[in-house]
């Protein structure tokens, strides 16, 4: 089975075919660094680590570039509140994001550029909207003209007339068409500012992600990533720009899209009070929990982030740590001491395991392969764990293993840690008894682990 990607551009899955044989380059909207980064933006990235992760153990390299949005109107805003320059406000809370990342487990991505060390580059682009019609400039303020790009909207599904009743449209009456939007902003007092063709300024939201994309990736790169409430205006609006500078189409092949991270069943929100930063998150729970409860939905299912899922992940993922910890310490243990004569009974069950273990790689596989449904992969680690701890059970406390027992919990084993690393889990080392399982089973488990 090859990989089926689900495109918001063509709202369809699709198989994925790369530009490049053997490589894939992805384009990650990063954070504006203007406050602790949330529990809804490890969503994202912790989603594409895992997806990186996949494609590089299907075989492919993978480029990875994720932005920086170092100058915004947030990150401006909280700087002349406190007094400071906004390029401190950006940095202080880029630095908490990477140390939430980096205790999640997200892999750093290969290129992380920033906006301000890209102006050059946003000024050529934007110079050459206008040499091309697609642009207009009014008193210092630069424009895109959204009637000169007839597949405005074609991402969106929505029409001109249907954004001109949506939202985060800016009311300017500088603007030839209200659905136009800014790529160059005129200077403010006390703002950072650049100069330009057109006076002093700074680059609008949109035009920096289509700058950096094009600089690192270039035209036609493979997949696009963000959350799905960055489909209108972000990403309708980098397709409109990049495209009409090109000339090219598509500017990207693949638009992946995560649906949000509610907070309790209800929308997160910094007003309504229910903004969670990683910081916070992780005083509560082990990373792997995390993630753990991320991978168990479907990206492009909305997941709600509340207390008894947090505690049914907790407690569905300190199963499978307990299984694996055990398993491996059992097989620490009998490697020494193989038993020459095998037992018929425990031949037939060390070979089913083995036979469960390869089955549950190829379910990780087709489910990974189905538009990375990571929700599969957790329920075939379930299965397989079961497996682990009935083979366990049979053995009882025979500590002399014969050689196709020990192969069978090799290979479940194995299969446990090469999904584990992919989805970033089993980091930790962590037994617990809070399961279903026997009474029985369980007490053979904590003997077992005692006794190690």
């Amino acid at each position: 089975m090859s990989l089926r990607i689900y495109n918001s551009l063509t709202r369809s899955k699709e198989k994925f075919v790369p530009r490049k044989q053997g490589q894939v380059d992805i384009y990650q909207c990063g954070v504006t660094p203007y406050d602790y980064t949330h529990i809804g933006h490890a969503r994202q990235y912790v989603f594409w680590d895992t997806v990186r992760r996949y494609l590089k153990y299907r075989g492919w390299k993978v480029f990875c570039v994720q932005n920086v949005t170092d100058v915004d109107d947030k990150i401006i805003a909280k700087a002349q509140a406190k007094q400071v320059d906004p390029g401190e406000i950006s940095e202080k809370y880029h630095k908490d994001f990477l140390k939430g990342m980096d205790m999640l487990g997200v892999e750093r991505p290969d290129v992380m550029p920033k906006v301000t060390e890209h102006i050059p580059g946003i000024i050529k682009l934007v110079e050459g909207l206008i040499e091309k019609g697609h642009a207009y400039q009014v008193n210092g303020d630069v424009f895109f003209d959204v009637e000169s790009f007839p597949d405005y909207g074609k991402l969106s599904g929505r029409s001109i007339d249907d954004m001109m009743a949506g939202t985060r449209i800016e009311v300017n009456v500088k603007k030839r068409n209200p659905v136009d939007f800014v790529l160059w902003k005129s200077a403010k007092p006390n703002e950072p500012s650049w100069d330009s063709p057109w006076g002093p300024g700074r680059p609008g939201w949109h035009i920096e992600c289509s700058a950096l994309a094009l600089e690192y990736l270039g035209s036609g790169f493979d997949m696009h990533g963000g959350g799905d409430e960055l489909i209108f205006p972000h990403h309708e609006n980098e397709i409109a720009q990049s495209q009409a500078f090109t000339g090219e189409a598509p500017f990207s092949r693949y638009f992946v899209h995560h649906a949000m991270l509610n907070i309790d069943n209800v929308k997160m929100s910094k007003s309504l009070g229910n903004f969670l930063s990683v910081k916070d998150v992780l005083k509560t729970y082990d990373p792997g929990v995390i993630r753990y409860f991320f991978a168990s939905r479907h990206y492009r299912s909305p997941a709600n982030y509340g207390t008894e899922e947090l505690k049914a992940a907790d407690i569905a993922y300190g199963r499978l740590l307990s299984t694996l910890d055990v398993a491996r310490r059992t097989l620490s243990k009998v490697k020494g001491d193989i038993k020459k004569d095998i037992d018929s009974e425990n031949t037939g069950s060390a070979s089913n395991l083995g036979i469960d273990a390869k089955k549950t790689l190829e379910r990780f596989i087709q489910g990974m392969d189905d538009d990375f449904n990571t929700a599969v992969a957790i329920a075939a680690l379930h299965d397989l764990a079961r497996s682990i701890n009935g083979f366990i059970h049979m053995q009882g406390d025979n500590d002399a293993y014969g050689k196709d027992e020990l192969e069978g919990l090799e290979k479940a084993v194995n299969a446990m840690e090469t999904i584990g690393e992919i989805l970033g889990l089993f980091k930790e080392s962590r037994v617990s008894y809070d399961s279903d399982l026997s009474e029985s089973l369980i007490g053979l488990l904590i003997e077992v682990r005692n006794a190690l």
